[in-house]
C-alpha cells in the first residue's frame, strides 16, 4: 500500500511522528503530502532549539498552535546575556541580529497564533517585556508562561501579567535577573490564583549602568570613611 492511499486522518497522525525538517521534505514528494503539510491541525505544538531554527520555512503559524517553547542551550547564550555595555562591536552586531530574529518571530506569533495556550522561553538574551507585553494582549487564552534565564524580562512584565494575564494559571520568570522582590509581591498581591515560581531571580545581581554603579561605589567609599 503507497503512503497517499491513506486517508487524511492517517497521513496527519504519521507526520505528527516527525520533525520539522522531515515534514517538510515529505510535503516536496507529492502535492497530496503537501496539503497535510499544510493542515494547521498538523501545527498544534512546535518546539525551537536554536535562533536560526526561527528563519527556516519548514513550519507553519496559524490559529491552531498552542503549545510553543523556544529554549537553546549554548555557549552563544552566554554572549547574549553579557550586559550591552560590556560587549565589543562583535558581540554587539551578533546581538542584534539574534535580537531582531527573535522580536521578528514573536511579532507573527501575536498575529497569527490567537489561541495560544502555553510559551516557554528560555536560554534568549533578548525576549524584551515589549514582546511580552503584546503576546499577552494579543493571546488572551494564554494560560501557561514560564521564562527562564530571560536578562531583560524586568517589573514590566509582571504588570502586564497583572493587568492583560486574566486567563493565566501558571507564571514562571525563573533566573531572571531584573526581576524584583516588589514585583513578585504585586503578583501575588493581584493575582492570587496563579501558581508564581521565580526561583533565583529576585536574589541575583541585577543590571545597572555603569554611571549607576560608580555612584554606589562611591556611596560606598564615604560610608566606610564615615
Amino acid at each position: 500500500m503507497h503512503i497517499t492511499q491513506l486517508n487524511r486522518e492517517c497521513l496527519l497522525h504519521l507526520f505528527s511522528f516527525l520533525d520539522k525538517n522531515s515534514r517538510k521534505n515529505l510535503a516536496k514528494t507529492c502535492h497530496q503530502l503537501l496539503e497535510v503539510f499544510e493542515d494547521p491541525l498538523l501545527w498544534s505544538l512546535l518546539n525551537f532549539h536554536s535562533p536560526v531554527e526561527l528563519k527556516k520555512d519548514n513550519f507553519l503559524l496559524g490559529p491552531a498552535l498552542k503549545y510553543l517553547s523556544i529554549c537553546w542551550y549554548s555557549e552563544r547564550v552566554k554572549v547574549c546575556n553579557i550586559e550591552d555595555w560590556m560587549k565589543n562591536s562583535f558581540q554587539r552586531d551578533f546581538c542584534n541580529r539574534h535580537e531582531n530574529t527573535v522580536r521578528d518571530f514573536l511579532l507573527q506569533v501575536c498575529n497569527r497564533c490567537p489561541n495560544l495556550l502555553s510559551l516557554t522561553l528560555s536560554g534568549c538574551g533578548h525576549v524584551t517585556d515589549d514582546s511580552i507585553l503584546l503576546l499577552l494582549k494579543s493571546c488572551p487564552k494564554l494560560r501557561t508562561l514560564k521564562l527562564e534565564n530571560c536578562v531583560r524580562i524586568t517589573d514590566r512584565t509582571l504588570q502586564a501579567v497583572t493587568l492583560h494575564g486574566g486567563a493565566l494559571h501558571t507564571l514562571h520568570v525563573d533566573f531572571c535577573r531584573n526581576i524584583t522582590q516588589a514585583g513578585l509581591q504585586r503578583v501575588r498581591e493581584q493575582c492570587p490564583s496563579v501558581m508564581l515560581r521565580a526561583e533565583r531571580s529576585a536574589n541575583m545581581i541585577p543590571d545597572s549602568q555603569p554611571a549607576k554603579k560608580l555612584m554606589l561605589e562611591r556611596a560606598s567609599r564615604k560610608l566606610v570613611q564615615l
